[in-house]
């Protein structure tokens, strides 16, 4: 297995669908044996070095799709608790990305670190504000 990221500055220009195939490319060329196909999760086929077979609601009836949901929420998981040894005061270790009343007032508080994506609305406003 492998996982895949991409990073704040492609997420911003690339949007959030296109950079989520980034990662899944990333993702399937790790890999020591080269798929046939890839399962994903959804209606949209991304553009990966396999066949694609999208699946609406695909962790709920493919345990491959599952499994892939754990891993890429363990290693987001683990990415944003090194976040919060580097800025604890955005809560990083609790809100694990997702963007809580905590969260939103700590960035009105402390402003925009390297990590928030500045096409995020919230984080685009107050980098508009200042």
């Amino acid at each position: 297995w492998a996982v895949g990221f991409a990073y704040v500055e492609e997420i911003d220009e690339l949007n959030i669908l296109r950079a989520t195939g980034l990662a899944m490319r990333r993702a399937v060329e790790a890999l020591k044996v080269k798929p046939a196909i890839a399962l994903v999760d959804g209606n949209y086929r991304f553009a990966l070095p396999c066949d694609v077979r999208p699946i609406v609601k695909g962790d709920s009836v493919s345990l491959s799709i599952a499994a892939a949901s754990i891993l890429a929420k363990v290693a987001r998981d683990r990415q944003c608790m090194a976040m919060h040894e580097l800025h604890p005061e955005y809560g990083f270790a609790g809100h694990k990305g997702y963007p809580t009343a905590e969260h939103l007032a700590a960035l009105r508080s402390h402003g925009v670190t390297a990590w928030h994506r500045r096409s995020f609305g919230p984080v685009r406003q107050i980098i508009e504000s200042a």
